[in-house]
């Protein structure tokens, strides 16, 4: 049996490097069908269906990923509630489905939850990439929402500061010094320096991006 989950993690590795993430999904899947204790996994399910999720145009397709997604995350949280990893999906996982929901009480509520739970992972692990990642990605966020929803979240935060920007550069910043080939955080890192007008900055990590290998 634990040859058998070797191979299978083999197999997902390799079909990951291959950038076949369908195939590396069905394979951690099968690997957190034969083992619901291994947080890693249930994190990979999480990751995979995100990610696939994310590049659906369908919402009703982008939806039902999340929601797997959301499942695995729970597993894992729910299996071990103070494991980084486990924290950090449940925020990835909360941050995607505001992209869903239609409901404004039920996307403050994924807000607040992205906050939460990347705040329990990093108070867990500071030098967790992925929770700095997505914690600087919702400080970023905060500023870019709509009118509608700015007022919604005041009732939550009493408004958005204008060192949200200072704060998103600076957990992407440090996000991208623990995991230096996690390229997502310098396309979104570039954005924030964009946004901020400060072009040279942005420009700098983009021709760090290009060159990082695949």
């Amino acid at each position: 049996f634990a040859q058998d989950n070797a191979l299978l993690l083999k197999e997902a590795q390799n079909l990951e490097l291959k950038f076949d993430e369908a195939g590396a999904l069905e394979k951690y899947k099968q690997l957190a069908a034969n083992d619901a204790s291994n947080i890693n996994v249930l994190v990979k399910c999480a990751e995979f269906n995100c990610s696939i999720g994310e590049r659906q145009k369908d919402k009703k397709v982008k939806t039902g990923y999340f929601q797997q997604a959301q499942n695995f995350a729970q597993q894992a949280y729910t299996k071990d509630p103070v494991n980084a990893n486990a924290c950090y999906a449940m925020a990835l996982v909360a941050a995607k489905m505001t992209e869903v929901a239609d409901d404004n009480k039920e996307i403050i509520d994924y807000v607040k939850q992205i906050k939460t739970y990347a705040d329990k992972a990093l108070a867990i692990d500071p030098n967790h990439a992925k929770a700095n990642y997505v914690l600087g990605k919702w400080h970023f966020e905060l500023i870019r929402l709509s009118w509608i929803k700015k007022a919604a979240i005041k009732v939550f935060y009493g408004g958005i500061s204008d060192t949200q920007i200072d704060s998103a550069a600076y957990y992407m910043e440090k996000a991208r010094s623990i995991e230096p080939y996690f390229v997502l955080d310098y396309l979104e890192l570039a954005k924030v320096y964009d946004y901020d007008h400060q072009r040279s900055k942005a420009i700098a990590v983009l021709e760090k991006l290009v060159k990082l290998p695949n």
